[in-house]
């Protein structure tokens, strides 16, 4: 009989890898119908990641109206009322929230892209007689845009009619499914609204089975393991996630009060790329501040100058006590990883990826540091990192310090 059963887990394990064979070969060699589906079951859950993203976005809020309900009820307020009322109260805010932003900022926004488009000509002819005086004042530069023109037009036109076109029929067809699309958009959304408050509701209930499943798979010692990688996870995905939103619309409003108060050209429009690029850690105000700044160069060069001193400032500002006080040491990895996450995540997965590639390299960075340390404490071996600075070999003896890991 055991002979059987080990014939069995050989069977298994040999029909384990050559489907995993045959997976990575149809994901990398060819168009994975396995991707397909996927994509397919991702936007038949589209409601349900919905809800998932509000819910966790939204849960600090309701924790913390419940402590005040809870402080100033005397302790005696019934559980289910107690999350209930929480709950009512954290979707008021985000409807209040909602509401105030679109009365006050989208007509402005509205305005200012009605604004831009007028103005879109006079902006033409500004960059055409900069470029002009430039290439009167450099006639050696002038040679050589000539040139460059010369040499890589026949190039854009064979990018014209071989991208170009095919592009703008895709997109065409796209603008006229757009209607439909908001709808299923808006219907999604209102569903994962419904899902985000059950979520809410029962979140400790679904910590529970999630707990008891993962001690179901997995032996007493790997799942409390894996239960406080997580729990590690949750703090550093929560932390930087959340805060870095949270810093993120205060940079935002911050920037739309005093811009108006300035009276810089386009307030509105710039208050939403600045805002919206600071979710970026380390490039995102530049990549907002650049195109702002240059978008006020072409209204006013003086403005200009002063918006630059004035973003200068607002960074300093984010960078050294805002930025500090939401977010902390989130992520808890040096400068030069945060740039490693964002050169790869943005390279890899775009805007979206140099926002995640931060939380996601430091959930690496503190599981393979935990694993390090668990490897060398079962070694008898230091944890410090200090220890390993020097060239002579490392001992037992040696006293660890986990104060500095790596």
């Amino acid at each position: 009989m055991k002979r059987d059963n080990h014939y069995v887990a050989w069977g298994l394990t040999a029909v384990a890898v050559v489907c995993a064979i045959l997976l990575f070969y149809d994901i990398v060699f060819r168009h994975s119908i396995i991707l397909v589906y996927l994509n397919k079951l991702i936007a038949i859950l589209a409601p349900v990641l919905y809800g998932f993203a509000m819910a966790y976005l939204l849960t600090p809020v309701v924790n913390w109206f419940e402590r005040v309900i809870f402080r100033h009820g005397g302790g005696h307020a019934p559980a289910k009322w107690l999350r209930g009322v929480s709950i009512l109260l954290t979707w008021l805010v985000v409807i209040v929230l909602l509401y105030a932003l679109m009365r006050v900022l989208l007509p402005e926004l509205y305005k200012s892209v009605l604004q831009l488009g007028a103005n879109g000509e006079k902006y033409y002819r500004t960059i055409v007689n900069w470029v002009q005086r430039l290439l009167e004042d450099n006639p050696d530069f002038a040679v050589w845009v000539s040139n460059a023109i010369n040499e890589y037009y026949q190039d854009a036109l064979t990018w014209l009619s071989d991208k170009l076109v095919p592009q703008i029929e895709v997109a065409v067809q796209a603008v006229t499914g757009g209607v439909l699309g908001v709808f299923v958009f808006l219907k999604n959304l209102l569903i994962g609204v419904i899902v985000s408050v059950y979520l809410l509701a029962t979140k400790e209930n679904f910590a529970a089975i999630g707990c008891k499943l993962t001690y179901t798979a997995f032996s007493e010692e790997r799942a409390a393991w894996f239960i406080r990688g997580v729990k590690a996870t949750n703090r550093i995905f929560s932390g930087f996630v959340r805060g870095k939103l949270l810093d993120s619309l205060i940079i935002g409003i911050l920037c739309f009060f005093f811009s108006g108060l300035f009276q810089f050209p386009y307030a509105p429009l710039v208050s939403v790329v600045v805002g919206v690029t600071n979710v970026i850690p380390f490039f995102g105000p530049f990549l907002g501040a650049i195109p702002s700044a240059f978008l006020i160069l072409l209204d006013s060069p003086i403005k200009c100058l002063y918006f630059i001193i004035f973003i200068l400032a607002l960074q300093q500002f984010d960078g050294n006590i805002l930025g500090p006080k939401i977010l902390g040491d989130s992520t808890g990895i040096s400068s030069f990883w945060v740039i490693v996450a964002i050169l790869v995540g943005g390279g890899l997965f775009g805007v979206l990826g140099m926002f995640l590639g931060v939380p996601i390299f430091a959930c690496l960075y503190a599981g393979i540091r935990s694993y390090s340390a668990y490897r060398l404490r079962k070694k008898g071996l230091p944890t410090a990192t200090s220890c390993y600075a020097s060239h002579r070999p490392v001992t037992p003896e040696d006293q660890p310090d986990d104060k500095q890991q790596t």
